[in-house]
């Protein structure tokens, strides 16, 4: 859910410069930043940012390019004053020595310096901002779904790699039994040498065997990545979803690991888990 908006509105003699950027977050937070003069627009701007964006950590930025604005800039003087008082407090509170020229650093200080003293904002002035401001929200609607394509592409490639991993276990899976039956015959015959009831060590083989079967986990992997694919393709909205799903094919695959009981199938348990956590870091930034 992360993207990035900009839009800039020419009004009279000033500029206003419109920005909005967003971080992934299971909830809606916004934070802003707005020139006073259209402070009193903050709810109307924040309603339109939750119906557009849904969720995310947002931070939305409303300011005059002071570069670009005609007219000599003001000082306001209480905040000077105000920005003075308190440097001297705190320097007589802790020791901090006193800047050697003062007015240059409070200068810098936010809201000393205005070009423009209007507070009163006109109706046509506030639909050219309010035009930016939508322009803003779009363009970082733009950059989210662009974000998400990119993200389909690269679910689509890893659910891939998993189904290509499960299949590649087959070959191991018919081998390992061949192995375990081997290594448990050579085991009962240095302990009890050839005095032992063959029926009964087949029967007992079975059962051992049927523990460590993976036919199961191996069809329920299969629906999950096949369920995975039908629920991105379902659109907007399916986040939670998928971070469920992904879930549930991790069950599976420990599942595997579980019971692999041999290296190679180890290592492709392992290579699984690999794109899997790759699925769960991106699946975050799903709507």
């Amino acid at each position: 859910m992360t993207g990035y908006g900009k839009a800039t509105a020419e009004t009279g003699n000033r500029k206003v410069i419109v920005e909005i950027k967003s971080l992934n977050s299971k909830a809606m937070d916004i934070s802003t930043k707005i020139i006073p003069a259209y402070r009193d627009k903050e709810l109307d701007i924040r309603s339109r940012i939750t119906a557009a964006l849904e969720r995310g950590k947002v931070d939305f930025a409303l300011y005059i390019d002071t570069a670009a604005t005609s007219g000599a800039q003001a000082i306001n003087v209480p905040i000077f004053k105000s920005y003075l008082e308190q440097i001297k407090a705190v320097s007589a509170e802790t020791g901090a020595p006193m800047p050697e020229d003062l007015f240059p650093v409070i200068l810098r200080m936010p809201e000393v310096l205005s070009t423009n003293q209007q507070e009163e904002v006109s109706d046509e002035e506030w639909q050219a901002v309010s035009a930016a401001v939508d322009q803003a929200i779009n363009a970082l609607v733009d950059y989210r779904k662009a974000e998400g394509v990119a993200l389909e592409k690269k679910f689509r490639e890893k659910i891939s790699n998993i189904s290509a991993l499960l299949a590649s276990v087959e070959p191991y899976e018919k081998e390992r039994v061949a192995k375990i039956k081997e290594r448990m015959r050579t085991s009962m015959l240095d302990a009890v040498g050839k005095n032992y009831d063959e029926n009964r060590f087949e029967q007992e083989m079975i059962f051992y065997i049927e523990k460590l079967d993976i036919s199961e986990e191996k069809q329920r992997l299969t629906n999950h990545l096949d369920y995975f694919i039908k629920t991105l393709e379902e659109g907007h909205g399916q986040g939670k979803k998928l971070g469920f799903i992904a879930q549930e094919m991790g069950r599976e695959i420990n599942t595997l690991g579980s019971k692999s009981n041999q290296a190679e199938m180890q290592n492709i348990v392992v290579r699984m888990k690999d794109e899997l956590e790759q699925i769960k870091e991106q699946v975050l930034n799903v709507m």
